[in-house]
Formats: C-alpha cells, structure tokens, sequence
C-alpha cells in the first residue's frame, strides 16, 4: 500500500487494487469518522457520482473503505473549485472544506470529484416557497 496523506487528523492509504483506506485519530476522530460515513451514505443514496462510494466502515477501529476517486488535482481557477463544491448542494450536501486538497481527477471518465467528507454537513429539505 502506498501512504497518500499522513495528518494529525487521519492516515490515508492507497491499495494496490485502487480502493482507499482512511484511519481516522486526533482531535473529535470518532464523530468525524460517523460524520463522513454517514455523509457518503447519504450522497450514495441520491446517486452521487463523482465522490468515493464507501466500501467498508469500522466503528471500533475508526477506518473507512472506498472506492478511488482519481489522482489529485494541483491546479484549478478558484472559480471552478468553486463550481466543484457548489455541485454537492442538489445532492443535499455542503462540504465544508472546499479546498483544491479535496478535488480528484477521475482519468477513466474525465471527472472532477469530491473527497474527505469529515467536516461536510447534509443541509435540510428545502421548504417549498
């Protein structure tokens, strides 16, 4: 396995086979782990194509598994980081940490996606006007 992200928040692997592997330490680990499972549960469940799809999710170990969601994007015009995160917001999701860190490039579809959902908050029903 090769190490992709090493914080004082969570280690980051990357299988041979392409699925990730995050362990989650520091600070509040235990409820950003539930937060990101839950919140990849949710995105999955609305069809949300360009983040992980979760795989496995270990509640006493803090680890997650999930898909591969491409390589690491190093530059893009803000305005499109921008456009990026805005695209959760239909699937009922803000990220809360929308920084270039968390933009992949999918190469197999040419996808812009979406990772690292610890700190993203799922938004409530909008009301009819």
């Amino acid at each position: 396995m090769l190490k992709v992200k090493d914080t004082l928040r969570a280690t980051v692997h990357l299988g041979f086979d392409g699925r990730v592997f995050k362990a989650y330490h520091g600070p509040d680990a235990a409820k950003r782990f539930e937060n990101e499972v839950r919140v990849l549960r949710h995105l999955e469940a609305r069809g949300c194509k360009f983040v992980p799809r979760l795989l496995e999710a270990d509640p006493e170990q803090l680890k997650i598994v999930t898909t591969n969601c491409g390589a690491r994007v190093e530059r893009l015009d803000e305005k499109r980081v921008q456009e990026l995160f805005a695209e959760l917001e239909p699937f009922g999701v803000r990220h809360e940490d929308p920084d270039i860190r968390n933009v992949t490039y999918r190469f197999s579809d040419g996808r812009f996606c979406l990772i690292d959902f610890e700190f993203a908050a799922i938004l409530p029903p909008a009301t009819p006007a």
